[in-house]
């Protein structure tokens, strides 16, 4: 098993065991702030994106998008704006954390009313090179106003998606969404997606390894948070414009990736015999790269990156590890979490008396 997440904000913290897996939390916005939304965190969608939507996605406007009171608010309106009737919101985090595996979570209360469609969802940071829905799309929740209570997950893929009608999905009745706020999460590995709502498991989908067209979940997708009007299927009963103003509140948003320790190789087949620092990925890197090594008998590992003058910048691991193949993730942060320069950086891994080490290349 491989867990592999890259953003511009690595947390080396570990977490109580709240869940069956090891989750180790990665990346988080907990809305402690006030105003804007977090731009090192956040970007927009702006304009008619899809789906025949009537609302205008707007970048930086705090009437759409705000923080207040420990909340993300994403707020719908009914009026003029750029040749539109409506306006909305569209977060995203393309730029700051692209996901492979893990558990994704959103704690939510819903707008409601005819016409509105707010989502939690992803789709492939490969989108702009395969197109939908080639890149894949996994939706964590979606409702529907004139459905309120119910919610409805789904996965979309070349093979399996809407314009099909073969995606692959299901919906539950969940206790007043528009009141109540409630967990939106799914856990995300190498052979399944599971959804939840709250603590249920309502959902999985299965990799069937019959390729990319059934399974595109082997390549990163990023986090989208977005309320729509109209549409396809939000305004396929219309829209009542006497909801509006619309709020879609989120009170936080959180990644874990399961702890560093992939697992030993137990097959004949696939015995690791030696020890190895394998190639990191992606170098050159922004913000985030992927360090992998393997071990095959139990080691005291020193893993650590020096500049090139010789100083230790940041400690990654040093413990006793099991055999196996281990996955970390380096930021660009020294040990008190401060963003370092651009330049060339080593990862030194020593092992008793064997000293392996690669060159990686930080940009800026």
């Amino acid at each position: 098993m491989r867990t592999l997440i890259i953003c511009c904000l690595l947390l080396i913290v570990f977490t109580p065991a709240t869940f069956a897996q090891n989750w180790q939390l990665v990346w988080s916005d907990e809305f402690d702030y006030e105003g804007a939304p977090d731009p090192k965190k956040w970007d927009y969608e702006v304009g008619f994106i899809r789906n025949n939507e009537l609302q205008y996605y707007t970048k930086d406007r705090l009437e759409n998008a705000r923080v207040e009171n420990g909340t993300l608010i994403i707020e719908s309106r009914k009026e003029t704006y750029k040749n539109a009737n409506y306006t909305s919101a569209s977060l995203h985090t393309y730029n700051s954390c692209q996901i492979l595996y893990g558990r994704i979570e959103v704690c939510a209360k819903l707008p409601t009313g005819k016409g509105m469609w707010p989502a939690i969802w992803t789709l492939g940071t490969n989108i702009r090179q395969v197109g939908w829905p080639c890149c894949g799309e996994i939706d964590i929740m979606e409702n529907v106003g004139f459905d309120p209570h119910r919610i409805h997950v789904n996965i979309h893929t070349e093979a399996y998606n809407h314009v099909k009608h073969t995606n692959k999905g299901t919906s539950i009745v969940v206790n007043k969404p528009y009141e109540n706020f409630h967990l939106y999460a799914i856990e995300w590995f190498e052979d399944r997606i599971d959804f939840y709502v709250d603590t249920r498991k309502i959902f999985t989908f299965k990799n069937d390894n019959a390729g990319l067209d059934t399974w595109p979940y082997e390549d990163y997708q990023y986090l989208i948070i977005n309320a729509a009007i109209g549409g396809s299927w939000g305004g396929s009963q219309g829209i009542d414009n006497s909801i509006f103003p619309q709020k879609y509140y989120i009170d936080y948003v959180r990644i874990y990736q399961e702890d560093f320790k992939m697992g030993a190789v137990n097959s004949e087949n696939n015995e690791i015999t030696h020890f190895h620092l394998l190639a990191t990925y992606p170098n050159p890197f922004n913000a985030t790269t992927t360090i992998q090594y393997e071990l095959p008998q139990a080691m005291t590992t020193d893993l650590a990156i020096y500049n090139l003058m010789g100083e230790k910048i940041n400690q990654l691991a040093n413990m006793t590890q099991a055999p196996g193949q281990y996955r970390l993730q380096w930021n660009g942060t020294d040990q008190q979490g401060n963003l370092v320069g651009s330049g060339t950086y080593l990862v030194k891994l020593v092992v008793g008396n064997e000293v392996l080490t690669n060159k990686i290349m930080l940009l800026k």
